[in-house]
């Protein structure tokens, strides 16, 4: 039917586009139309086509710009530094060498307009193709024979890295700026799919979608507050793009975000998707692969199926390798740094109460591997045997034991947990293997013997001295929000996730939120 009754709902009226003239019945469906004829864009409400609001899209990139950009910024410098190191021939060098750096970044699509909420990290990305360029002209010089210096080659080269990646992260501060107001969606959906859409859409801010208005599919009502401008009837109906369209043209909304159920099968959103690309509207679909970051997933076709590939995580290989170097390096190179905080806080620690400096305690890692964690002591020093009395005022509903204000904690463990210099020790364990510098939080063994199947995954990795939850909320996050972040780093970590990650908790160290 093209159209229900809907009951308990402030939409009122027929199903279809609420203010709008009443749509075609299914009794007066001319059905010896030519289906080209029936299919095409609905023009209810008489709206004429070159006033309907086409989808904002964000300036594409400025392909020869970046071209330039790359080719002046490899190029020079690569010339400057040949040049002083009596290299052969710079100029022909340079010049081949900033003319392969352009084809490389081309071929790894560096040049494409990205989708709103597609993002990757500059240096990463950058970082890879500047490796693939210098195979490329290694293979070049062989074949050639040039004399060059390798040592002296490879120095010319990195200026155009630096170049590339100040350039790739200014566009992407670029991009994020100019989203600002973010894009408009309208939701359409079943009431169950749309509001869990709405919901992680409009309760978070690290993307660029804000879901302005919803259309039910189904007599079903929806529980959150969006405004329903329309609602779809449980089957297919003529008048279902023009209620779409009209929704959207009245919230100004510039994407469809379509959550799939029984009642939007293949062909209903096939038909769906021509009448809203023919009315200049940008279509979404919503997967049922939520916690599978995009870079895992990738489509193909076959026998008519559009079908969607997911890498596994990343367990070994070269990236799990550079997280291994990355550890330790990082680990070292932090302990020596701070060799003289760490001297000043052991001596404050040692002087505003009584019992140790170091604060020694069993977790489990990697495979549910116990080891023990150092820490500075930030409580009083019998607070293990003061926690079962004070079991009844546990603020987590989860197996771990949180308390906004604890007793047990001291006067200068209280400013060392704000800025979390507490946990610096645990460098020792980044630098002996049973951590790591971004992973989940490392559990106590009285948790993990709580843990369900689910939870037991987050030790599917080493734990972390940072990690999402760090930069998500920490202690003020609930227990299930805690396991959901870690589980999302278990299955989608990359090198650059930690690298992002570690940028993150720079911030959140300072503003000191949920750290208590």
């Amino acid at each position: 039917m093209g159209h229900v009754e809907i009951p308990e709902s402030d939409i009122s009226g027929p199903v279809g586009l609420a203010g709008a003239p009443r749509p075609r019945t299914a009794g007066s469906r001319n059905h010896t139309v030519a289906p080209q004829q029936l299919w095409r864009a609905p023009t209810t409400g008489e709206r004429d086509h070159a006033e309907r609001p086409r989808a904002r899209k964000s300036p594409g990139p400025r392909v020869p710009f970046l071209v330039l950009t790359d080719l002046v910024g490899l190029g020079v410098p690569a010339w400057l530094v040949l040049r002083a190191g009596d290299q052969p021939d710079p100029s022909a060098a340079a010049a081949s060498a900033a003319l392969v750096w352009a084809g490389v970044r081309a071929a790894r699509g560096r040049y494409a307009r990205r989708l709103p909420g597609e993002a990757a990290g500059a240096a990463y990305a950058s970082s890879g193709d500047w490796l693939a360029l210098v195979g490329v002209l290694a293979v070049l010089l062989a074949v050639t024979g040039r004399g060059l210096d390798p040592a002296t080659a490879v120095a010319a080269l990195v200026p155009g890295l630096a170049v590339a990646v100040l350039v790739g992260a200014a566009g992407r501060l670029r991009r994020t700026a100019g989203r600002r107001g973010g894009r408009r969606v309208l939701v359409v959906g079943e009431a169950a799919g749309l509001d869990r859409a709405v919901n992680l859409l409009n309760s978070r801010t690290d993307h660029p979608y804000t879901a302005v208005a919803v259309v039910p599919v189904g007599p079903a009502v929806p529980a959150c507050a969006t405004p329903a401008p329309g609602r779809l009837g449980p089957k297919h109906a003529d008048d279902d793009v023009s209620t779409v369209l009209g929704g959207a043209f009245a919230h100004d909304a510039d994407l469809v975000l379509v959550a799939p159920g029984p009642q939007l099968d293949d062909d209903r959103l096939r038909r769906l998707a021509w009448g809203l690309h023919d009315g200049g509207l940008a279509l979404c679909v919503l997967s049922e692969l939520s916690g599978v970051a995009a870079a895992r997933v990738r489509p193909a076709s076959a026998a008519g199926l559009t079908l969607l590939h997911v890498a596994p995580p990343l367990r070994s290989g070269p990236q799990a390798a550079l997280k291994a170097v990355v550890d330790r390096a990082g680990a070292a190179l932090g302990l020596l740094v701070l060799a003289p905080l760490f001297i000043g806080v052991a001596l404050a620690v040692r002087l505003s109460s009584p019992g140790p400096v170091f604060h020694r305690q069993t977790r489990h890692g990697l495979h549910n591997r116990p080891f023990t964690m150092w820490k500075f002591r930030t409580m009083v020093a019998d607070a293990e045997s003061l926690r079962e009395r004070l079991s009844a005022e546990n603020e987590s509903e989860g197996p771990m034991f949180k308390m906004r204000r604890d007793p047990r904690v001291t006067r200068i463990g209280h400013a060392l947990r704000r800025t979390s210099v507490d946990e610096l020790p645990q460098l020792l364990n980044v630098l002996r293997g049973d951590m790591s510098l971004v992973g989940p939080r490392p559990p106590l063994p009285e948790e993990v013997s709580r843990y369900d199947e689910r939870e037991l995954r987050r030790l599917a990795v080493r734990p972390g001295l940072t990690g999402l939850w760090q930069v998500s909320g920490r202690s003020d996050l609930s227990w299930q929000e805690t396991v959901s972040l870690d589980l999302w780093y278990v299955d989608n970590w990359s090198v650059a996730t930690d690298m992002g990650l570690l940028a993150r908790t720079v911030r959140a160290v300072t503003d000191g939120r949920g750290a208590y």
